[in-house]
């Protein structure tokens, strides 16, 4: 007789398997902040939950040192990285892509219950969102105290301070709100999306609950008045007495034991926040030894203590243990505490616990970081520990296995009535030895359809092979089949090139020299501080060398603080290199002009490590562009108006070295001696073209010898780049004509020269949060920006269709600095063609960004149909008008000194840099007489 072999025995190689690669059933967490919001919480939470000052010493710590390491592999850094790089390089994911973080740090997750009443629901995902990222739909977690608040504030919206005086007022209110919240918990029984509710209690009151229902109920009366006062006098709604919270838990305990679906069953489970929490808690009263009368009290509800009830383990372990309807929960403390401290806590847990009474969560909130780290720790520290309880013989690796089953996923499984089946291949192939957390194992699964009510628990110990066999979805099911459509991610109009490996996205130089395969030279330019175009002429076989082999271009680091002239300014860091590295998505033949044929393209600083320098006038936009699209979902368009003023030399006269071109000369007119220029001014339009810049019109602009060249609109990066260049052409065909072109914003006395920007916002329905919360609120700091000179100033002011002097905006109104086009389109006026664009749009999105941040209800500045000179104070007040735009440069370097806000999410350094630039520059040319300041300006700008 043939006896068949026996399977092998399980190995630790298997148990490494398991224990790295098992789907996780996520029993505890929280939603992902919007990305509107996401700047709101300081990043390295994640690993403490110390606020304010003391969050400061996290970096400290070895939580926080560990997870800093552990952040540097999933978002790919140098071994080396700083905290500042790691958040750099996170930027840049979340800018570039952010999906695929997200897809990395939710692997391996089955499904998440998700507690949705931590932060408010204009703040983050729902919860349904995640789903995209699961393999199965992820649950809700109803927190009752979030479900009371809500009640009351819709139930107050309307209350006054003199409804507190009537009689039945009180005892109305309460009547209404028990039964409100009664039939709220019945409906998230009966919803089959609720896996089970929670609550803060021990946040607000402690855990030393009220075990008696009757007692709780005669105890909340006058607690319940003084609460309703509050609420209609202070407009605030959270519950922090203790009779009222005590009732909350009670009469939801009474509620969920009587919604049993038969006698010998489990109602759905409430979790409990104990232990580990902030300075908002009584560390003392979070002690879930106060729960034990309220436990025997309600033996059919599920209690659920969270957070490893750190660092009351023990006791929590206690009650798990001598109660068959208390779990534990082994989350919160991955990361926020040491690999020893984890380990401690397992150990303390697994004392007298049995397996399949504790559960895995994550607790992640806000950030997707938050469950990459707490599962990788996770199943760190759990395999240390299993395997040393198997090479002690404690267990063996077949148990070690089982019991890490039952925690990843099926004791949360069968307490909360998921019915999720899994298939997962416990014996290891060859080529997946070495797979460990991160990677892919072949997992597939279905859901069994629930029936009507919770079900009795049963032991949870299952064998490793109790899941063979079973129907299982097939792999090529997506998320999108099992959650509806997922919107397709889009990338950024101009996205960050690769930093590593290949610096340059080569197929765009290939691309441009199968068009232009006669370039000999290529202009490798950038801006620097105070709008000078600098430039490097490289060869075009030096050119493609550079780009094929990742290289760029250094200069030292002093370059970036000099003057125009290359005068030494406070800024200047002698000490130190900066890269500069073409974007090839820049890359434009010159005009057909050029002497021979050459390109230009436009350029970032890199530091030696190739990663962005923020202070970077480039780099500091594109920055500010990624965070409103990513954040906000908002794309932007920018069209300029080119103003320019054409000069003939007069080498003759010393006072007035230059005159205007023409003098028979109006705006929009053409004239005979207007006319005779006609081959300047289609040479200029017909150069752009040939080189791909739209010239949408040109005309002739007020004041003697001044044009305007009107071009596109474009994404914002990609319009200053074209301005730029388009700017070139324009100066470089003037001077083959012996003229110069000038952007100097008054060449002549009452004739002024500007730099219109038109922005579109797509979607245009937070145009007035952006522009006039935002743009209008901090303009007189972004003018140091963009009126960067005292000529500028001098070209603004009142009655002359320059914007006026007054801090205001209104529709087709030209007398205002900020004039709304239509929905969604706006026109800055307060902008001349000395600044570093730049600089100056990165100030006006930057200003933007805080004003979509700041949620105001009401704008207290009005459109203002009128010219708001000419009306009286009191009528100005009426729109809103109340201060004036800076009468000089001085004042707006001033004020932009002053804007903390504005400071603080532009680029580190950046303005303090400026402002120091700008005060040597007003200095070197406050030597100078009036007549040579302005030929100074004319001949740079």
């Amino acid at each position: 007789m043939a006896f068949e072999s026996l399977p092998p025995k399980p190995t630790i190689d298997q148990l490494r398997h398991v224990a790295n690669n098992y789907p996780i059933i996520d029993n505890h967490a929280h939603n992902l902040l919007l990305p509107s919001h996401i700047d709101t919480i300081p990043f390295e939470s994640i690993t403490s939950e110390a606020q304010g000052r003391a969050l400061r010493d996290t970096f400290k710590s070895l939580a926080h040192l560990r997870a800093a390491r552990q952040l540097r592999q999933l978002y790919e850094c140098p071994e080396d990285a700083d905290w500042q790089e790691i958040l750099d390089q996170r930027t840049e994911w979340l800018n570039s892509d952010p999906e695929r973080l997200y897809r990395k740090c939710f692997q391996g997750i089955y499904s998440i219950l998700i507690d949705d009443g931590l932060a408010d629901v204009d703040k983050v995902y729902p919860y349904s969102w995640h789903d995209k990222y699961t393999t199965a739909p992820c649950k809700r977690i109803i927190r009752i105290e979030t479900v009371a608040e809500t009640l009351m504030e819709r139930i107050l919206q309307d209350a006054s301070i003199s409804d507190l005086d009537k009689p039945s007022y009180l005892t109305d209110t309460w009547l209404t709100f028990t039964d409100e919240f009664e039939r709220e918990i019945q409906e998230a029984i009966q919803d089959v999306d609720v896996a089970g509710f929670k609550s803060v209690v021990c946040y607000r009151t402690g855990l030393d609950i009220e075990p008696d229902y009757e007692e709780a109920a005669r105890e909340v009366g006058h607690p319940f008045e003084r609460y309703v006062d509050r609420c209609v006098r202070k407009k605030k709604y959270k519950i922090e007495r203790k009779a009222l919270n005590d009732y909350l838990v009670l009469r939801t305990l009474e509620i969920l034991s009587e919604q049993l679906p038969h006698s010998d069953s489990f109602s759905k489970p409430l979790q409990l926040h104990t232990g580990l929490g902030d300075h908002d808690i009584s560390l003392r009263e979070s002690n879930p030894a106060f729960l034990q009368p309220l436990i025997e009290n309600y033996p059919w509800v599920p209690f659920v203590l969270l957070h490893s009830a750190y660092p009351y383990t023990r006791e929590a372990g206690y009650l798990a243990t001598v109660y068959r309807h208390v779990y534990l929960d082994l989350g919160e403390v991955f990361p926020m505490v040491n690999r020893d401290g984890q380990k401690s806590i397992l150990r303390q847990a697994l004392e007298i616990v049995p397996g399949s009474k504790l559960m895995y969560s994550t607790d992640g909130h806000f950030f997707p970081e938050t469950y990459w780290l707490a599962n990788k720790q996770f199943r760190e520290a759990w395999l240390e520990l299993l395997i040393e309880y198997v090479e002690k013989d404690d267990i063996t690796p077949f148990q070690a296995i089982g019991m890490t089953k039952d925690v990843l996923f099926h004791n949360s499984n069968v307490l909360y009535d998921l019915r999720f089946e899994v298939v997962f291949k416990d014996m290891i192939e060859p080529a997946q030895k070495s797979l460990t957390f991160g990677t892919k194992p072949d997992i597939t699964s279905q859901q069994i359809p629930p029936v009507s009510g919770p079900q009795s628990i049963p032991m949870i110990f299952p064998p490793p092979t109790n899941s063979a066999g079973m129907a299982s979805r097939p792999p090529n099911v997506s998320n999108q089949e099992k959650s509806g459509p997922v919107a397709k991610y889009q990338p950024l109009p101009f996205p960050p090139p690769p930093k590593v490996a290949q610096v340059y996205e080569i197929q765009y130089f290939d691309d441009f020299m199968k068009q232009h395969s006669d370039i000999k030279f290529v202009y490798v330019q950038w801006l620097d501080y105070m709008a000078t175009v600098r430039a490097r002429i490289i060869p075009i076989k030096e050119f493609e060398r550079m780009v094929r082999e990742g290289d760029r271009i250094g200069i030292s680091q002093g370059n970036t603080g000099t003057l125009q002239n290359d005068s030494i300014t406070p800024a200047v860091n002698p000490v130190g290199q900066i890269y500069v590295e073409p974007d090839l998505r820049s890359l434009r033949r010159t005009h057909r002009k050029e002497p021979v044929p050459s390109a230009t393209v436009l350029c970032f600083w890199r530091n030696e490590a190739g990663r962005p320098i923020r202070e970077c006038p480039r780099a500091s936009l594109e920055a500010l562009i990624s965070d409103l699209q990513y954040k906000h979902g908002i794309n932007l368009l920018c069209g300029f108006e080119i103003e320019i003023t054409f000069l003939a030399r007069n080498a003759s006269n010393k006072e007035q070295p230059y005159a205007p071109l023409t003098h028979n000369h109006a705006w929009g007119t053409l004239t005979p001696e207007q006319w005779l220029q006609l081959p300047l001014l289609t040479d200029i339009a017909t150069g752009l073209q040939d080189i791909g810049i739209d010239v949408q019109q040109f005309h002739a602009e007020s004041g003697p010898g001044q044009f305007e060249f009107v071009l596109g609109p474009q994404p914002p990066l990609t319009a200053v780049d074209t301005l730029i260049q388009a700017r070139q052409v324009i100066t470089q065909i003037a001077s083959l004509h012996d003229l110069r072109a000038t952007l100097h914003p008054q060449v002549f006395p009452g004739v002024g020269t500007a730099a219109h920007a038109h922005i579109s916002i797509n979607p245009p329905d937070k145009d007035m949060e952006f522009f006039v919360a935002g743009v209008l609120w901090h303009l007189p700091a972004i003018c140091a920006f963009a009126m960067p000179e005292a000529s500028s100033y001098t070209r603004v002011t009142d009655n002359s269709w320059t914007g006026g002097t007054w801090l205001a905006w209104g529709t087709q109104n030209r007398e205002t600095p900020l004039r709304r086009v239509k929905d969604g389109r706006w026109e800055v006026r307060s902008l001349d063609g000395f600044a570093n664009m730049y600089f100056a749009l990165g100030a006006i999105i930057a200003s933007g960004l805080l004003g979509l941040k700041g949620q105001v209800s009401e704008l207290m500045e009005k459109d203002c149909p009128y010219n708001p000179a000419l009306l009286t104070e009191e009528q100005r007040t009426s729109y809103g008008i109340t201060s004036k735009m800076p009468s000089s440069v001085e004042e707006a370097l001033e004020r932009l000194g002053k804007d903390e806000e504005l400071t603080e999410v532009l680029a580190e350094g950046l303005v303090s840099d400026y402002l120091a630039m700008k005060q040597s520059e007003q200095k070197m040319l406050g030597n100078m007489s009036e007549a040579e300041r302005r030929v100074w300006l004319i001949e740079r700008y």
